[in-house]
């Protein structure tokens, strides 16, 4: 029998440290039904692995290319937590991802999720992913796994920060873009707001104008944090259903960059676009931002979605049948401009 200083006393635990691993086992206990409910074909496993399984054969694939995509939310996060707000801030972590995906032609197949926190609190980790299972359901695509780390001492108390990573798969040359020649048309899909870009910029707005989240909101119902935590839309399902009924050449998701730089990417060498602005009428958040902020046209253009949240690029005699198809899926669909020869995008109109 030992004998000293430390007699009678208990040693130093992990819990004493600031990291307690049972209440990491009790979420993930919280959350296996949710995961569940967003088991599709080829998911193979539950949570609580050290991997997670999924069976591309038995998810219909013959000869896949596999899409893999990461994101976060910025700052958005800021207003969730400011607000108490967390539920639907994990369906924005799963459309940043997965809505990049659907741009390649992928599909969604598996996402995890990275939760980090310096204290984890049950109920409003689970409200967060069960924002997370929202988004994959809504998108097809099965929550496989992730982490959830506890780390004391980096972040404030409340404070959290959450990444993504989803995996898609498409057939052995049906990627994207493919096709797009001048002439093709441009259909932009309505977005839900500002989505999941520019927050830091927004959070300046909104302490220019002197409002609190909890204000009557100046350009819609509700408070002011609630209308900027509108969820960014998932358009994976509707995007699928037009690449599988032909003539989409290119799909571009209108996230940082805006208008202006992102639809670029998507257009060959040699190709620009011409977009109308008055072909859609600009969302009043929108136009309560600039007009708050006093910022230029151009500086809107290439900072926000301005209400198009994804540009289908599609072949000119198959534009009526997809923009029929997209809205019978729910979309907002406008006709906003075409392609042309030349580079970069001109805008006729104004949106402002």
């Amino acid at each position: 029998m030992s004998t000293g200083a430390n007699e009678g006393k208990n040693g130093l635990t992990y819990a004493d440290a600031g990291v307690d691993i049972d209440a990491g086992n009790a979420l993930v206990e919280r959350i296996k039904p949710a995961a569940k409910r967003t088991a599709r074909s080829g998911t193979m496993s539950g949570l609580g692995g050290f991997g997670a399984l999924f069976d591309l054969k038995a998810a219909g694939y013959s000869d896949p290319i596999l899409v893999a995509a990461t994101d976060g939310v910025g700052t958005k996060l800021r207003i969730a937590i400011d607000t108490g707000n967390v539920d639907t801030i994990g369906i924005d972590l799963v459309a940043m991802c997965v809505n990049d995906l659907v741009c390649q032609g992928a599909e969604p197949l598996f996402f995890l999720d990275y939760f980090a926190t310096g204290k984890l609190e049950l109920d409003p980790a689970t409200r967060i992913i069960n924002g997370i299972a929202e988004g994959c359901a809504q998108s097809g695509c099965a929550l496989i796994g992730g982490e959830t780390a506890e780390m004391p001492g980096m972040y404030h108390k409340g404070d959290f920060d959450l990444a993504g990573f989803a995996v898609g798969a498409m057939e052995r040359g049906s990627d994207l873009p493919a096709g797009v020649v001048a002439g093709d048309v441009l259909l932009g899909l309505g977005s839900n707001g500002v989505h999941s870009n520019g927050y830091s910029f927004v959070r300046k707005v909104v302490e220019l104008s002197g409002l609190g989240w909890d204000a009557d909101c100046p350009f819609a119902k509700g408070s002011l944090g609630a209308a900027l935590l509108a969820p960014t839309r998932l358009y994976v399902m509707q995007a699928l259903a037009a690449v599988r009924a032909g003539g989409v050449h290119a799909l571009a998701h209108i996230t940082g960059g805006g208008l202006t730089e992102n639809l670029p990417r998507v257009l060959p060498e040699g190709l620009g676009a011409t977009i109308d602005l008055d072909s859609w009428q600009l969302p009043g958040v929108f136009r309560w931002l600039a007009e708050t902020a006093n910022m230029a046209e151009p500086e809107l253009l290439k900072t926000f979605n301005c209400g198009i949240g994804m540009i289908c690029v599609v072949a000119a005699e198959r534009a009526d049948d997809l923009a029929a198809l997209l809205a019978g899926a729910g979309e907002t669909v406008t006709r906003i401009g075409t392609v042309t020869e030349g580079q970069g995008v001109a805008y006729t109109g104004a949106l402002l």
